[in-house]
């Protein structure tokens, strides 16, 4: 049985120390283990095991013969990504959920493999759990390497810094989808497509597997295309439906699958949330050195689907169903016309980001404005002078991540400073670092730009100092958000002054009482920012997330 570092090709991206851990080579006694879990199949010499942007089977282990893990392009130009010999198996993480197959899975020569499919491999990651941490493990590097590679079954054409290549560059990128982007200024056949399909310069192809071109689409119509969501009715009946996919609502899907409760998790965009878009969390629990919003909600992503959890990302909800109450089952309708069954319902929406009262914002949001700050931001903005606006973590946060990428950023608040609503420690770092300049007393008052060239200037005004007008080309926008819960009023549920979602005996009818985090609305539950009274910090939003399943296990003993 040869050895992982006889392989022919090591993926770019992927740390060479970690190969071994990515690609590892499985003993006889440790396949003998899978054995159980699989089923024997064959493919002769040319054959695709598995196909880019299609369902992926599962998991491959390899026992005779090779495959290799191709990637191709809409230009027809295929490039290895990795082989997998006898003893090693096929796959990313993906295939925990049978989500789409990223690359092409080709036989080498004829192959004897064993198929653990999505369900198979699962139960054999929490029946065999030192083995199953070899194989998730491996399954997440794989991942990482595609996404830094760009190896997928997804290439965006077009002007990287125009508005809609960075949309979905962003979109994709939240939810550790690997993708290419191919800049029509440098590649002559990326220019000749956007040419021939009569695309403005602006405009973005996306190129999905199956050589599909879509002009300028949305997140949802991009989703379809490349698999990321599908359109089946799902008329199970769930014993959860949680709607929201940030830390409380990741949360209720890991504690909720791990119990066995069959989970269905909604969200508008992508996992993680708000909390998703930190650069760097440094208060939570057991992360001396801190921690990515991303990298924090992309572990317990892969955890839920570990337990079985399934989602449906983007999803956008239109409005809760409370019309087979009398059944004991409630229903969630969707934006596209489905409707989802579930014995409860977990509100973890969270918030929508605020916008400020700036004349022209809409114009530049996408092309300037940003209402977060990732890696893609921070490089286009790099060596330049930005605006950022805020004074909480969430803010704090983006402007220490940012000043090692831009020069200088401009830190504006509305008041005297950042001691009433940024942590004590973010407060520190910020006064130690120079290149950012922290303006209270100052606000918004203009934006510069035009539709080519997007924002090319801010102007501001301090409360004594009058009105400053600074070639600012990005502005991060960081002004907290309010609740989303409008889908909640077809339902009656109780929301308070602010519209955040109100639980406990406060709700309750007279002489009944209401669990600590259930709403009005019987078998209602809400957790995490979107909940009144709750403490708005990551940590508060997965404990909330983690006790709600208690309180879940006792409504579905009741009787309906």
């Amino acid at each position: 049985m040869p050895d992982a570092s006889d392989a022919p090709f090591t993926p770019p991206g992927l740390d060479p120390g970690r190969y071994q851990q990515a690609f590892p080579v499985l003993t006889a006694a440790e396949i003998a283990r899978i054995e159980r879990f699989g089923q024997a199949v064959g493919f002769r010499r040319g054959e695709r095991l598995y196909v880019a942007g299609e369902p992926g089977p599962g998991l491959y282990l390899v026992r005779k013969g090779s495959v290799a893990a191709v990637q191709r392009d809409f230009l027809g130009s295929h490039a290895q990504v990795a082989r997998h010999g006898p003893g090693q198996f096929t796959g990313e993480v993906g295939q925990l959920s049978g989500a789409p197959a990223m690359v092409d899975g080709v036989a080498e020569e004829d192959v004897e493999a064993l198929l653990l499919p999505p369900g198979q491999l699962r139960a054999l990651i929490i029946a065999e759990a030192d083995l199953g941490e070899r194989i998730v493990r491996a399954l997440i590097l794989r991942r990482v390497a595609l996404q830094q590679q760009g190896a997928s079954s997804v290439v965006l054409v077009g002007n990287p810094r125009a508005a809609g290549v960075v949309r979905l560059q962003s979109f994709l990128d939240r939810n550790g989808f690997p993708h290419h982007v191919l800049d029509t200024g440098r590649d002559a056949q990326a220019l000749a497509l956007h040419q021939q399909s009569g695309a403005a310069p602006d405009d973005v192809l996306a190129v999905c597997a199956d050589g599909t071109v879509l002009r300028n689409p949305g997140e949802t119509e991009l989703a379809r295309c490349i698999g990321m969501v599908d359109s089946a009715p799902h008329e199970e009946l769930f014993d959860v439906l949680v709607v929201g996919a940030g830390p409380a609502g990741l949360a209720t899907a890991v504690y909720a699958a791990s119990e066995g409760l069959r989970v269905m998790v909604l969200d508008r965009r992508a996992f993680g949330g708000q909390a998703g878009a930190s650069a760097r969390i440094e208060n939570y629990l057991g992360f001396p050195t801190g921690i990515s919003g991303q990298a924090l909600a992309g572990r317990a992503f892969v955890q839920a689907q570990k337990f079985g959890a399934q989602f449906l990302i983007p999803a956008e909800v239109a409005s809760l169903d409370c019309s087979a109450m009398e059944r004991g089952e409630l229903g969630v309708r969707l934006a596209d016309g489905r409707r989802l069954r579930a014995r409860t319902v977990v509100v973890a929406s969270g918030a929508r980001y605020r916008r400020p009262s700036v004349p022209r914002l809409g114009e530049f949001e996408g092309r300037g404005v940003w209402y977060w700050a990732s890696a893609l931001e921070a490089q286009m903005c790099s060596g330049s002078e930005v605006a950022l606006v805020g004074g909480g973590n969430s803010a704090g946060q983006a402007a220490v991540f940012l000043s090692g990428h831009a020069a200088p950023v401009h830190m504006l608040v509305r008041g005297p400073g950042l001691a009433a609503s940024m942590s004590r420690y973010l407060i520190d770092r910020i006064e130690g670092i120079p290149n950012i300049h922290l303006r209270p007393h100052t606000q918004v008052s203009a934006l510069q730009g035009d539709p080519v060239a997007g924002l090319t200037g801010v102007r501001w005004r301090h409360r004594s100092d009058g009105e400053q007008e600074t070639p600012v080309r990005n502005l991060f926008l960081f002004l907290g958000a309010d609740p989303d819960t409008e889908w909640l009023r077809h339902c009656g549920v109780d929301l308070d002054a602010q519209g955040f979602v109100r639980t406990g005996d406060a709700v309750a009818p007279p002489g009944t009482r209401r669990a600590a985090l259930e709403a009005s609305v019987p078998g209602v539950f809400a957790v995490g920012d979107v909940r009144s009274g709750s403490v708005k910090r990551v940590g508060g939003a997965i404990g909330e997330g983690a006790a709600a399943v208690a309180m879940i296990h006792q409504r579905l003993a009741q009787p309906a």
